[in-house]
Order: C-alpha cells, then structure tokens, then sequence
C-alpha cells in the first residue's frame, strides 16, 4: 500500500512503540492521527511530526464504539489503522488483580476487535486499506506470570488469521507484529516484576531466545510491511520455530479456504 499522503491512525501513540511508529508513517509521507489518553504525550508526540492528537481513553467501551466515526469525521476516512494500545500483566494468575484481567482483555483484545468491526466497511467500500496488529511473541505461548497478557495476544492471532480469510478478495492487507522484548516501560514491568518472574526471565537470557529491540527497529519493520502488503512482522529471528509451529494450524485451515468464495460483508439480520 502506497503510506505518502495515506491518512494512519495509530492507537497508543503517545509513547513507546506507538510513538515510534507514528514517527516512522510520518517520515514516509503519511498523515498520521495519533490516540491515546495521555494528553500531554501525545500532544508532543503529534507536534513532533505535524500530526494528530485525539485524545481516548481505550479502556472505555462507548469510546471505542464512537472512536472511527468521529475521526473520520473530522479528518476523513482511514487508510491505515493500527492496533498498538495495550497493557501488560506481570504478576501470576492466583495473585493478579480482577481488574488488571479485565484492562487486559478488553485494551488488548477487545478494543482491536471493535475497532476493525468500525473501520472495515468503509475500507471495503473505498477498496482501500490496511490493517495492522501489535501482538506479541508471548502470543505464542504461555510464559508465566503473564498469563491474561499471553490470552489476549493469542486471541488477537487468531482474529487476525480469521479476518485475513475474510478479506482474501479485497485489496486490504493485514500485517500481524509480534515482537519479543522491545526496550520500552511494558518490558521495563517485567523485568521488575515479582523475583519468580524475574527467574524466569533470566532463564530465557540465559538461553539467548530474548534478545531485545528497540520501538525505532521495530517502526522501521512494521512500515515496510504496510508498504509491501506482508502479513507478519517477527522478533526474534531465532524464535523462528516458535513462529511456525503456532502458525501451522491457521495455514492449514486457510488452504482450505482455497477456492471457497467469501464476501466480507455478508450477514444474517
């Protein structure tokens, strides 16, 4: 997809990999609409690259709901939406608190889900767009202490390779990121995480499978996957394995997908 002059709406743009990305879009020509609830941040952010800032708290369903519609609105359609809001969870399963579970599920999971349901009708009608998930590597499988997190990145992988079977017909890409530790405040809880956390952690070091980006590397892969219309964007490369054998089964149900013709936009009343 052509990124010069195409309109990018990056949700949790106000710092980190959200930022980055924002910068990265912008540098290649795009307009870029940057979201989050931190005013100060994302103001900064958004006049750091002659953009955006529509301030949102995510977390709040009617927000969500009403969040397309008012962009476009305001500053047109959509060309690029990217699904970069989230929040972490670092404590186990017995401990970690009711609400943190239900921040996870509903920033992480929920909120991406809601907004594609917003913006892909338009996308479709235009002929026009592009899709882009921040998931993770602990998407993948289960690491402990992170259980609600690795739920949500686990179920945004799934979403994705269903939407991608929906739209094998229509010119709008999805591209799914799933990146290891990237140096940002999220890898900065879990490395300051409860000491069983830590230890485990330390083991995955130990055995090199973690190595850490940085949000400008990560940016810099994830627009050139937009541009070139790739479906996933990974990190590390020597997780490869790990990769595949979580992608295999979506693969598999996707070739037998092969010739069954699929409208996007049909339902039942």
């Amino acid at each position: 997809m052509e990124i010069k002059s195409a309109q990018v709406l990056v949700t949790g743009g106000s710092r980190g990999i959200g930022a980055a990305l924002a910068r990265e879009y912008s540098a290649k020509g795009a307009r870029v609409i940057v979201t989050a609830r931190s005013e100060g941040d994302l103001e900064r952010v958004a006049a750091e690259i002659n953009g955006v800032a529509h301030v949102a708290d995510l977390s709040i369903a009617e927000t969500v709901d009403n969040l397309i519609q008012e962009i476009e609105s305001l500053y047109g359609p959509i060309d690029v939406l990217v699904n970069n809001a989230g929040v972490e969870t670092v404590n186990p399963v017995a401990t970690v608190a009711p609400a943190d579970i239900r921040a996870a599920a509903r920033t992480n999971l929920e909120t991406p889900m809601v907004l594609t349901r917003q913006v892909l009708p338009g996308m479709i009608e235009r002929e026009k767009g592009a899709l882009v998930y921040l998931s993770s590597l602990a998407g993948t499988s289960g690491f402990a202490g992170m259980g609600p997190y690795c739920a949500t990145k686990a179920g945004l992988n799934n979403f994705v390779a269903a939407l991608r079977i929906e739209l094998k017909n229509t010119p709008i890409h999805t591209t799914l990121v799933a990146p290891g530790p990237v140096d940002t405040r999220m890898w900065d809880a879990v490395e300051t995480a409860s000491e069983s956390i830590q230890r485990s952690v330390q083991r995955f070091e130990n055995l090199r499978l973690l190595p850490k980006t940085t949000p400008e590397k990560l940016a810099k892969r994830v627009v050139s996957a937009t541009q070139n219309g790739r479906r996933h964007v990974r990190h590390p490369h020597r997780l490869t394995l790990n990769f595949w054998l979580g992608e295999a089964p979506r693969r598999i149900t996707e070739a037998s997908m092969i010739g069954v013709k699929f409208n996007p936009l049909d339902h039942v009343e």
